[in-house]
């Protein structure tokens, strides 16, 4: 068996987790340890972590990063559109107005609800 031609392969391999442990290692090494309390605790969506955990939170939170991810991707398919626009002609330029609109007025519906005031 000829193990020549897995040299390349094995170098790779070994320069690929080279890549990926060498930074790790610098960091841990020479980046600066000052641990305490705070930094050490379990961290999640923002809240306190020293609070009883069956506080209420507040639902505003979760309701604008929905809002987010479901605006970003309603915009999302603007750019198929745009890369197709000369194919897709008249009919396609009023389907987006259209989906633009409802978007527009969907925006405008959350505003007026205050779902974006942080308070």
């Amino acid at each position: 068996m000829n193990l020549d031609q897995y040299l390349p392969v094995l170098l790779f391999i070994l320069i690929g987790i080279a890549v990926g442990i060498v930074p790790l290692a610098l960091g841990y090494i020479l980046g600066p340890n000052r641990p305490d309390a705070a930094k050490n605790s379990p961290y999640e969506c923002g809240f306190d972590a020293f609070e009883d955990a069956r506080m209420k939170f507040d639902v505003r939170y979760y309701l604008v990063a929905i809002l987010f991810i479901l605006f970003d991707l309603e915009i999302a398919f603007l750019f198929p559109w745009a890369v197709a626009l000369q194919e897709v002609g008249m009919t396609g330029f009023v389907a987006v107005v259209i989906f633009l609109a409802i978007l527009v007025v969907g925006f405008a519906y959350e505003w007026k609800k205050g779902a974006l005031d942080w308070e």
